[in-house]
Parts: structure tokens; C-alpha cells; sequence
């Protein structure tokens, strides 16, 4: 169990890197929030894999876990990236 939760630590740090570069525009926020994202994305994917393939396991990261966490890292980053513009454009205001 604790080797896979730090396996999405890990897969997260890539997938959160992975969902930098597939958001469209330039992005304002730090790669350290966007590898947390990652990381948070891989959890989500991990849990709705695991629930969809019946695996022991809702932490076990496998080919649709993957995908999930990309898809929901990219999510995660894009509504991140518009709650964090929506703040410095009343802020410029």
C-alpha cells in the first residue's frame, strides 16, 4: 500500500509536468502548484481506475488510472490557471 501510494507520488510529478505541456497557453502558475496538481490528478485517476477494473487496490495506478490522472491533472491545472487570472484581473482593477 505505501509502495503505491509513493508510485503516484512519483507517476504524479510526471503526469503534473505532462499536464503543463498539453494546456493550451502559457500558464502563470508555479511548477511546483502544477506537479502538486499532477500529484493530486494521479490520485483521482489511481481511485477511478482502480474502481472501474475491480483491482484490490483503489491506489493502483495502471493504464486507465493513467489516463484518468492526465485527464483530470489537465482539468485540475486549467481551472487552477483560471481561478488564479480571475484573482489578478481584480486585483489590476
Amino acid at each position: 500500500m505505501i509502495g503505491q501510494i509513493i508510485g503516484l507520488i512519483v507517476v504524479g510529478l510526471i503526469i503534473g509536468a505532462l499536464a503543463r505541456l498539453i494546456t493550451p497557453g502559457k500558464q502563470h502558475m508555479s511548477i511546483l502548484a502544477t506537479l502538486a496538481l499532477g500529484v493530486v490528478g494521479a490520485f483521482i485517476g489511481g481511485f477511478l481506475g482502480g474502481l472501474l477494473n475491480d483491482s484490490t487496490s483503489p491506489f493502483e495506478l495502471n493504464v486507465l488510472g493513467f489516463i484518468f490522472a492526465v485527464i483530470a491533472a489537465v482539468l485540475l491545472v486549467g481551472i487552477a490557471e483560471r481561478l488564479s487570472s480571475g484573482s489578478r484581473n481584480r486585483a489590476v482593477r
